[in-house]
């Protein structure tokens, strides 16, 4: 478990005076998660989760904690941000923001069947149209921009012949976010970042879909992208499992049909998908920070999976 700010019964007592929650029952740190410190919370009001920002800057809470709420309320599992008491989505507490949202019912999954990637898959198509209307916007936190910043700072870790391949990466998805056709694809705010440890599933149904810290505005087909990436995998070869990525696409492509103008993006999105997973967690191996405990994720898995999208022949949403 990532805890960087750990928080005492006294902290959330002093917390909890700010909201209209009742009185603190328990609370425990949660036991995932790299980013933010996280914690469990029962009040008698019922269960929360409460998050201390560890890196978000506090201008761009408005637009996560926004978009929570405004999917919450058109009907997503999403766990909607409770207001203070005096009607803002977050306080602080040791000089950091903080927020309560809704516990949601369920558990991750691990091994993912068709019928979970189906389930996935019509959520985050749902969850797209839902936000069309969504009036804040916000840049990818660790979109392209980030990678061109973030790579020369892990050449010194890395093999010459691995950081080649990783900046030749960069470059593709340069000339192709360069494309005209790029600019028109179909878009908004994404989640960017649903992986099986972000999506609970309540016996055969999700009942929650967390973590929007790493939403920003891009390209739906990016995010349909990041969520094949990691439900619809081998995750010893990273090779695309067919069974899986068909249901999910399929489910997708019912709620929200995908255009012909998309599918000579798929490739690329798939390759884009896993280069921003192989970064980060190459930033998180090698410049970590202190925590109570850390254990960042391997960053071959992604490396692997670049590999297979970037070597297989070209696919343009073949199973749609």
């Amino acid at each position: 478990m990532a805890v960087f700010t750990d928080l005492s019964r006294e902290d959330l007592l002093a917390l909890l005076d700010r909201y209209a929650l009742g009185a603190l029952q328990r609370f425990q740190g949660i036991a995932s998660g790299i980013e933010n410190s996280n914690f469990f919370l029962t009040t008698d009001a019922g269960g929360y989760v409460l998050t201390v920002f560890e890196r978000l800057r506090e201008e761009d809470l408005p637009f996560y904690l926004g978009l929570m709420r405004h999917l919450a309320r058109h009907g997503l599992p999403v766990p909607e941000p409770v207001a203070t008491r005096d009607g803002r989505l977050f306080t602080r507490t040791h000089g950091k923001p903080v927020a309560i949202v809704a516990r949601l019912p369920g558990k991750t999954i691990e091994t993912p069947d068709t019928t979970h990637c189906a389930r996935v898959g019509e959520t985050l198509a749902r969850m797209h149209l839902a936000a069309r209307d969504y009036p804040q916007t916000h840049s990818d936190p660790r979109g392209l921009a980030w990678w061109r910043q973030t790579a020369p700072s892990l050449a010194a870790h890395m093999p010459s012949t691995q950081f080649r391949r990783l900046t030749e990466e960069i470059r593709f998805q340069e000339r192709i976010a360069a494309e005209p056709e790029y600019a028109h694809l179909p878009s908004g705010p994404i989640h960017a970042d649903l992986f099986r440890d972000n999506v609970l599933f309540d016996d055969d149904r999700i009942g929650g879909v967390i973590d929007f810290y790493f939403a920003g505005n891009g390209p739906w087909l990016y995010d349909l992208a990041v969520t094949m990436n990691d439900w619809c995998v081998d995750l010893q070869d990273g090779r695309l499992a067919s069974d899986r990525a068909a249901a999910l696409l399929a489910a997708y492509h019912r709620v929200r049909p995908l255009e012909s103008a998309e599918r000579p993006f798929w490739q690329p999105m798939l390759r884009a998908a896993a280069l921003r997973f192989w970064i980060s967690r190459l930033y998180d191996l090698h410049l970590p920070r202190p925590a109570a405990v850390l254990a960042p994720h391997d960053p071959a898995r992604f490396e692997r999976t670049l590999h297979a999208r970037a070597d297989a022949a070209p696919e343009t949403l073949p199973w749609v």
